[in-house]
């Protein structure tokens, strides 16, 4: 039986639709964009990834195969047949080896705000992403988030959505969270992307400064027949930042023969 804390709005819908969050997050970040495809019939299911939200982590060792391996679990534990699996950053990667290791459980493929290897594009990524190594390696996820959340939710207008992602990475389990930094920082499909024969969406806010449209892009040139659809005012976390904008674009690409 799955140790996996899931959201499942609409049980009766189908197909499912499994909705992967990003580092820290967990699967309520999805809550803006749970209606939208329980209208439209489908059966959202939103997991929490190993050792954040409510899913414990075994403390075996926290790699993006075995987070993928869980969640084809869960779909065969409840039986939904092959999903539409959309990942979100980290849930990005995770949705990659996903498509990889089961592609005989995906019907179509969305990346969302994420690489197929993390590197940033010039000195100040590399700046930020030393910051984020350093406090949680030394002053604790709670100092992290800040560093995250100000980055995600720069804007005035956007205090209580920093607050909120604060409030939720620091409830992750710190050596869950630590594994998944170092497995994001090794993690490389360019090598198999090609291999990925699914329909593929490459979703990209203009305005990502954690993974730049040029990085996101590589994607698309790496899995055949992948497209990319740059959302405008947009940044790392689109279907928050522009939930109507996302939620249309989804649900047309989806409802695609």
């Amino acid at each position: 039986m799955t140790t996996l804390h899931f959201l499942d709005p609409n049980p009766n819908g189908t197909p499912a639709v499994l909705l992967l969050h990003g580092l820290g997050a967990t699967g309520a970040s999805w809550t803006p964009n749970l209606p939208a495809l329980t209208a439209a019939g489908f059966r959202p299911l939103a997991p929490d990834a190993p050792g954040f939200g409510d899913s414990p982590y075994d403390g075996r060792g926290w790699s993006i195969p075995r987070a993928a391996a869980s969640l084809a679990a869960l779909l065969d534990e409840l039986q939904t047949g092959p999903a539409h699996v959309v990942g979100l950053s980290m849930g990005g990667v995770i949705a990659q080896q996903f498509a990889h290791d089961f592609p005989q459980l995906v019907k179509k493929l969305v990346l969302v705000s994420t690489f197929s290897a993390l590197r940033p594009d010039d000195l100040g990524g590399w700046i930020y992403f030393l910051r984020r190594l350093v406090a949680v390696n030394l002053f604790g996820l709670r100092t992290q988030a800040r560093v995250v959340a100000g980055r995600v939710f720069p804007g005035a207008d956007q205090a209580s959505l920093r607050e909120m992602l604060i409030e939720t990475i620091s409830r992750a389990d710190p050596r869950a969270y630590r594994g998944a930094m170092r497995a994001l920082g090794l993690f490389d499909s360019r090598k198999w992307l090609a291999e990925i024969k699914i329909p593929a969406l490459v979703v990209t806010g203009a305005d990502d400064t954690t993974v730049s449209p040029a990085r996101q892009r590589l994607l698309v040139d790496g899995i055949p027949g992948a497209r990319q659809v740059v959302v405008p005012q947009a940044g790392h976390a689109v279907p928050v930042d522009r939930a109507e904008t996302f939620n249309r674009l989804l649900l047309e690409f989806l409802g695609e023969p």
